[in-house]
């Protein structure tokens, strides 16, 4: 009797186990936490489609001008190109839906207000060493806005340094887009002397100048520059 006892409850546990009602905790969670991120995902594909251009299927120039003035940022802002590193956008002034997922997965942004909520934490993330450096080349590369480009005007270049590196190495960058403007040697920048000005601004001694050797492998408008600063101190 008692082994019948025990198999039957061995069976009655089975029945249960395979019950196909039957859902454990996990499963619940799992389950619930799906249809939620489902639900989310869904809401940041109807803010996307709100500022969409309907013929091109992205979000073009006009449509991020009406997000900036939604979100009370003014469109020249530094972190609406934060923004666009975040969602790795490849083309200057256009987001592609799976662009705007990418980023606003990321942030856990489904509204605009959790949008520009956001904005302060996205540039606390920028401004990290460990991702400044990429936020920095990207910048240059999202300018790059005609097929097969290399490099970027002057004046375009001044505007971005400014913008992205401003905060940071005022001083520097003030004393190079005196220099940029006043030169005739250039008309363009390219990306080796942009990363070239980065690495100037984190290793150099300014505005003493101390420490350049212009023998070592910097880009030669940065030895002219050096040039420039010392004959102007003098």
């Amino acid at each position: 009797m008692m082994r019948r006892s025990a198999c039957a409850s061995k069976k009655t546990g089975q029945t249960n186990s395979t019950n196909p009602i039957y859902r454990s905790p996990s499963d619940l969670f799992r389950t619930a936490s799906s249809k939620a991120s489902s639900k989310e995902m869904e809401r940041i594909d109807n803010l996307f489609y709100s500022y969409a251009n309907r013929s091109s299927g992205m979000i073009d120039p006009e449509g991020i001008e009406t997000l900036c003035s939604n979100m009370e940022v003014d469109h020249t802002d530094v972190r609406i190109l934060m923004l666009a590193w975040k969602m790795k956008a490849e083309k200057q002034g256009y987001f592609t839906l799976e662009e705007w997922r990418r980023g606003l997965k990321a942030l856990r942004a489904d509204t605009v207000s959790k949008l520009r909520k956001a904005l302060p934490e996205l540039e606390k993330e920028v401004r990290r060493p460990s991702n400044f450096e990429d936020f920095y080349s990207y910048s240059f590369c999202y300018c790059l806005t005609e097929e097969k480009q290399k490099s970027i005007d002057i004046e375009s270049i001044c505007q971005l340094l400014d913008l992205v590196l401003g905060s940071q190495f005022r001083a520097q960058v003030d004393d190079f887009i005196e220099y940029l403007k006043i030169q005739s040697d250039y008309k363009v920048i390219n990306l080796d002397q942009w990363m070239g000005f980065f690495r100037f601004c984190n290793e150099i001694s300014f505005p003493d100048l101390s420490n350049y050797n212009p023998d070592l492998a910097w880009p030669l408008i940065l030895d002219n520059f050096v040039e420039w600063m010392q004959a102007k101190q003098s």
